[in-house]
């Protein structure tokens, strides 16, 4: 791999990314652009995301000017699952495929969670964890997994949900709640503002089965904060407290279960400083820095560098 030079390629539902990792030095550069969202809405249709991926992906190969490329990777859906599959991948997939048909290099095709895994490997300075097992959580809009992540002779890893939310995940919580308060789309980064000035903190009981658990009443008590005129600030801290320790007893539980692993937290909502000084503090958890927790494609970059080893 030490003569590897990765461009990674990654469309999920929220960013546009594209990442060049060297392996001589270990070092990624990115470039990545969220997707529009209109104000108070939600998300995006898997129509409009595609269109924007499309509109995207050139000025962001522009702006990268990827040299000396010797192969290519791309994540061409969610999750390794059965039936993981979002039309917004094939914009990456068209762009890798055609990259790597111009240059004549190999071209190595990934989810994009073994991505987020690999970003947050990376990012926390922790590559020995690539040749051992460990727990990884993916808590982002679309997922709030608990993963067992083990090396793979081909896949150079894989990725098995043990656990997870049974209804809404963590980033669909805190964006319909800060949508709810007016904030922009995605909200995580605003309601955390909010939730840091708030004038108390919570700890609710968390809602569980087994290792899994349940965000969707949460949803419905922050609303009836809101409607009975408690502050924002105290809403937005109750919501993230509700998803701490919902994470919190997912870690407890799996690890009880698994042994003593590693436990690497992953995904754009474990940026959240709430949620990371507490799980850090209480389980010594792996974190990578924002910039490698928010979906991107360093981590996809990294995979493809490493399958050239396999």
């Amino acid at each position: 791999m030490k003569h590897a030079v990765c461009l990674g390629v990654d469309t999920s539902n929220y960013t546009t990314s594209l990442a060049l990792y060297r392996a001589s030095d270990d070092t990624v550069c990115q470039q990545k652009r969220l997707l529009p969202v209109k104000e108070g809405e939600r998300g995006l249709r898997q129509s409009d995301a595609l269109f924007h991926h499309t509109c995207q992906l050139p000025a962001l190969m522009e702006a990268l000017a990827p040299r000396g490329v010797t192969c290519v990777a791309v994540s061409d859906r969610p999750r390794e699952a059965e039936g993981s599959y979002m039309p917004c991948f094939l914009a990456g997939v068209a762009t890798a495929r055609q990259l790597a048909a111009v240059l004549d290099v190999p071209l190595h095709v990934f989810t994009h969670q073994q991505g987020h895994v690999a970003a947050a490997v990376y990012g926390a300075a922790a590559k020995h964890l690539f040749e051992r097992r460990f727990l990884a959580f993916h808590v982002s809009g679309g997922t709030t997994d608990a993963l067992l992540v083990e090396p793979h002779p081909e896949k150079v890893i894989t990725c098995r949900q043990v656990a997870g939310s049974l209804d809404l995940k963590a980033g669909q919580l805190i964006d319909r709640i800060g949508v709810a308060m007016g904030l922009g789309f995605p909200a995580g980064p605003a309601l955390e503002r909010l939730a840091l000035a708030a004038g108390e903190t919570y700890s609710p009981k968390p809602s569980m089965e087994g290792a899994d658990c349940h965000l969707s009443g949460v949803e419905n008590q922050c609303r009836a904060r809101l409607e009975n005129g408690v502050p924002r600030e105290d809403v937005a801290r109750f919501c993230l407290d509700s998803v701490r320790v919902a994470l919190e007893e997912m870690t407890a539980r799996l690890l009880s279960e698994y042994g003593d692993l590693p436990v690497l937290y992953a995904g754009g909502v474990m940026s959240n400083s709430i949620l990371k000084e507490a799980v850090s503090a209480r389980f010594g958890g792996l974190f990578a820095p924002p910039a490698l927790s928010a979906d991107n494609a360093a981590g996809i970059a990294l995979l493809g560098a490493m399958k050239e080893d396999l």
